[in-house]
């Protein structure tokens, strides 16, 4: 389980693809703290088991359907990407619940500077607008942010200098593919009313959940 608060940008050191899969080498610093073989690790919101260590290099290994499924197949040697160890019980909970099983991959649309923030439009992958709300959280490329405005068909982040200066978020131009992973709970509230009938092709709006009492 992570929270969407990027750690540190990592440097891919190098890119070994096989038929079905590939294995990563990536450049970090803090996040090696405490970090060990075996643990779980955020890779542009991608949950992945750390297999080995060099210096101040990890590896991580990536199978078939993660690559098809994320942009990490994407990569190559001098990639940066974001990550972020696992949560540990009794840390701060700032961000949100994310537990690094990215549904699918949207398209940066467009960029826009307003003031201190940048406007970014991203679409929303086919049969994933039903978990969008407006000020609803969504985990863009592992990072914790909120949804500001919303269409059919796509949907708006404010990113503050901060996330840009920390994460690669700052880069993000129209055109790139992004990994997004919806709100797990509210994943877990569509899938509920939908099993009991309560829920009809819809989206679940802020007045729904009022409606059925999670407000």
């Amino acid at each position: 389980m992570f929270t969407g608060l990027v750690e540190e940008i990592g440097i891919v050191r190098s890119v070994v693809k096989s038929q079905l899969s590939a294995l990563l080498t990536i450049k970090a610093g803090k996040v090696l703290d405490e970090l060990e073989e075996g643990d779980s690790i955020a890779v542009n919101g991608v949950c992945l088991t750390v297999t080995g260590f060099s210096g101040d290099n990890f590896t991580v290994d990536v199978m078939a359907e993660t690559l098809a499924k994320t942009n990490l197949g994407q990569l190559h040697e001098g990639s940066r990407v974001n990550l972020e160890r696992a949560l540990k019980v009794g840390d701060r909970l700032d961000g949100h619940f994310v537990t690094g099983h990215v549904d699918a991959t949207g398209t940066v649309l467009s960029r826009r500077d307003r003031g201190i923030a940048a406007e970014i439009w991203i679409s929303i992958p086919e049969g994933m607008e039903k978990y969008f709300i407006p000020q609803g959280s969504v985990a863009v490329d592992g990072v914790s942010l909120t949804v500001a405005a919303l269409s059919p068909d796509a949907f708006m982040v404010s990113l503050i200098p901060h996330t840009q200066k920390i994460t690669t978020l700052g880069s993000w131009r129209a055109g790139d593919k992004v990994n997004i992973e919806a709100d797990v709970l509210g994943k877990y509230i569509y899938h509920l009313f939908t099993k009991r009938g309560r829920v009809e092709k819809k989206r679940i709006t802020p007045e729904f959940l009022v409606e059925h009492g999670f407000f």
